[in-house]
C-alpha cells in the first residue's frame, strides 16, 4: 500500500481577485511516501503474507478499470470504509482522503485498516492520502481535489478507463460485477455528466458574482466569502452547469490536468472565482472542447434525495426511498447517514453482503448473506481473504443486464446528433 503526502497549496489576492496559480500549484504537488517513516514499528512487524493476487488482464474484450477517489470529512472512517467494501473490486484503483477536519490519529487508523486487510495488501490497489488540506464544498478548493485526486491516480497507475469521485454519503445501488459488465460494452470515451445551459441555473448560481477560497491558502477548512463588485459575464466561452457529480472518462481527466490546448487552464482561471465550480467547470471545459464535446451523455448516473422535496414527491406513486432508488436505473445513490436503515436492506437484496462485508462476485467466492447464516455459530470467516475466483470476468446479474441495456441506448442516442452540448 503506498501512502502519498500532498502538500499545501498556497495563493495571494491581488485588488480583490485571486491571482492565477491553482492549475500549476495543484498539479506540483510532491508525492512521498510516508508509511515507512511513521508506521515503522507496525510495518516491521511480522505479518502472514497473503497469496498472490491474480494477474489482472485489459483492453479489448476485457471489463474496463475503475478509479475510485473516496472522500470524507472528521468521523467518517467507518463510512468510507464500508463504501470501499461495498464498491471493490481487485481490477479498480482506488484513493482515500480525509480533508483537513479530520485529526492525523483519524488518517493513520484508516491507512492501518486498509493495511490490515489481506485483500488490499495482495492487489496493492488502495492508497490513503497522508496528508490532509482544506477546502470547502462551495469553493474552487473543491475542485482543486479532485483534480488532484485524478492527477494521483494518473500517477499510481494510468491505465484506467474512468474516473468515479465519491464522499463518504455515497453507496452503490449495484455490484462492481454489474457496473463492470454494463461498461465493458461502450466506447471508453464517453462521459456521464449532468449538464444545462438553462439561464435560471446561471442565475441561480450567481456566475458574475466574485466568491473567494481562503481554503487555498489555510491548513483548516474555512467558509468562502464574496467581493463587492460584480464582473461581466465572459463571450469567450459557453459556460455550462449542473450536478457536481459525475463519471469521466480518464482521456478527459488527463485533458483537464494536462491543458494541451489551453483550455482547461483559461476555464481554471475563471471557475477559481465562481461559487460551486465543482457544479460547472468540467461541464463547461467538456462542451466548449471540439475533441471532447461529442463524448458527453448528459446523465450523472446518481440518486440524489433531496431534503426539500415536496411531500407529493416525496410519496410519488407511493414509492419508498429504496423502491424509487432501485427504479431509478442510478448505480449510485446519496446522501445516506450512518446507520440508515435503507443501507442495510441494500446489502441484503441487491449486494448480497454482510455488514461491512466484501461484496460477492466472480472476483470473490464469498457467499455473502448466505454464509452468514451458516456460520453464525462459527468462527471462520474467509470474506474472500484467501480465496478468489477469475478476476478479469464478471457476472452480471438483473440490475448489471438492466444498465447495459439503458447505456447503449444513451450511446446510441449520442450517436445520432452532430453535437451533444448543443443539442440542449
Amino acid at each position: 500500500m503506498k501512502i502519498y503526502r500532498i502538500t499545501s497549496w498556497i495563493m495571494g489576492f491581488s485588488s480583490g481577485v485571486l491571482v492565477f496559480g491553482l492549475g500549476l500549484v495543484l498539479l506540483g504537488a510532491f508525492y512521498s511516501s510516508f508509511f515507512q517513516d511513521e508506521f515503522s514499528d507496525i510495518s516491521n512487524e511480522t505479518v502472514e503474507l497473503p497469496p498472490a493476487a491474480p494477474f489482472v488482464s485489459k483492453g479489448s474484450g476485457f471489463p474496463p478499470v475503475l478509479a475510485y477517489w473516496i472522500s470524507g470529512c472528521k468521523g467518517d472512517n467507518g463510512k468510507i470504509l464500508r463504501l470501499l467494501k461495498a464498491a471493490y473490486h481487485p481490477r479498480n484503483q482506488y484513493i482515500l482522503s480525509l480533508d483537513a477536519s479530520s485529526s492525523d490519529d483519524e488518517r493513520r487508523k484508516l491507512a492501518l485498516s486498509v493495511q490490515s486487510e489481506r485483500v488490499f495488501q495482495a492487489f496493492g490497489n488502495v492508497n490513503v492520502v497522508g496528508r490532509s488540506y482544506a477546502l470547502n464544498l462551495m469553493g474552487s478548493s473543491a475542485l482543486a481535489a479532485t483534480l488532484h485526486a485524478a492527477s494521483l491516480l494518473l500517477r499510481i497507475n494510468s491505465d484506467w478507463d474512468w474516473f468515479i469521485p465519491l464522499s463518504a454519503s455515497d453507496y452503490p445501488i449495484m455490484t462492481q460485477d454489474d457496473l463492470l459488465h454494463a461498461f465493458t460494452f461502450l466506447p471508453r470515451d464517453l462521459n456521464f455528466i449532468d449538464y444545462t445551459t438553462n439561464s435560471r441555473w446561471k442565475k441561480r448560481q450567481g456566475m458574475n458574482h466574485i466568491a473567494m477560497d481562503p481554503n487555498l491558502y489555510f491548513k483548516e477548512n474555512t467558509q468562502i466569502f464574496f467581493v463587492s463588485e460584480a464582473r461581466a459575464m465572459p463571450d469567450a466561452f459557453r459556460i455550462y452547469g449542473g450536478s457536481p457529480w459525475f463519471i469521466l472518462s480518464r482521456a478527459f481527466m488527463d485533458y483537464c490536468i494536462q491543458g494541451w490546448d489551453n483550455l482547461p487552464r483559461k476555464l481554471l482561471m475563471y471557475f477559481t472565482n465562481v461559487a460551486y465550480p465543482l457544479e460547472s467547470y468540467f461541464h463547461t471545459v467538456l462542451c466548449n472542447s471540439p475533441e471532447f464535446q461529442n463524448t458527453s451523455v448528459n446523465n450523472d448516473l446518481r440518486f440524489i434525495e433531496w431534503s426539500n422535496h415536496s411531500d407529493m414527491e416525496l410519496n410519488f406513486l407511493n414509492l419508498s426511498h429504496y423502491e424509487r432508488m432501485v427504479l431509478s436505473g442510478s448505480i449510485f445513490a446519496r446522501p445516506f447517514q450512518e446507520g440508515n436503515l435503507v443501507l442495510q436492506k441494500v446489502d441484503e437484496i441487491i449486494l448480497q453482503c454482510r455488514p461491512d462485508g466484501f461484496v460477492p462476485g466472480r472476483w470473490c467466492l464469498d457467499t455473502g448473506m448466505n454464509q452468514t447464516l451458516e456460520n453464525s455459530n462459527s468462527d471462520t470467516n474467509e470474506d474472500c481473504s484467501s480465496i478468489w475466483g477469475n478476476i478479469n470476468e464478471v457476472k452480471p446479474g438483473p440490475y448489471g443486464l438492466k444498465l447495459r441495456a439503458i447505456l447503449s441506448k444513451l450511446a446510441d442516442e449520442g450517436r445520432l446528433r452532430l453535437s451533444h452540448c448543443d443539442a440542449l
